[in-house]
């Protein structure tokens, strides 16, 4: 698996994950830059995305749902705040209802994207930043910290196939 950590940080109000990709920083940008690849990894491998919106240029916007093993939805938005290409992206990202509308009763947080060339791999780096140490709780209790592992796990495939 090319996953090489993930790493909770209270202190810092963080969740980092590490992973490394047997391609180039290019064709693992493609997995943010193309919806339809987005959507084979972005998700748990049992709650698969589904990307309706993918504007992906600053100040744009995404909406997607992930559906569940019994058919049960969970929807998000993200906002792309910074765009360096194939370097790093930044958007804030949070809950959705149904109909797109952010859900003010839950977390928003920033996540930032950082892909570099180590060696003949590439190492994407996914940090995830909370506002207060209760939603980052409140995230983590809901498996975040397992979701997002298992979702980048699923990259190495795409990137083969």
């Amino acid at each position: 698996m090319p996953v090489l950590s993930t790493t909770k940080d209270a202190a810092a109000l963080t969740l980092t994950l590490v992973a490394d990709y047997d391609a180039t920083p290019e064709k693992v940008w493609q997995m943010f830059a193309d919806p339809r690849k987005l959507e084979r990894w972005w998700g748990p491998p049992t709650w698969p995305a589904t990307f309706g919106q993918h504007d992906f240029t600053v100040g744009g916007d995404a909406g997607y749902f992930m559906t569940g093993p019994d058919g049960e939805k969970a929807f998000g938005w993200w906002r792309f705040t910074a765009i360096d290409e194939p370097k790093s992206l930044e958007f804030e990202e949070g809950f959705s209802h149904d109909s797109g509308t952010p859900n003010e009763d839950m977390p928003t947080m920033r996540m930032r994207v950082d892909i570099e060339p180590i060696g003949a791999t590439t190492r994407m780096t996914l940090t995830t930043y909370f506002r207060d140490a209760a939603e980052m709780a409140q995230l983590v209790e809901m498996g975040m910290a397992e979701g997002i592992g298992g979702a980048a796990g699923q990259i190495d495939a795409i990137l083969a196939g």
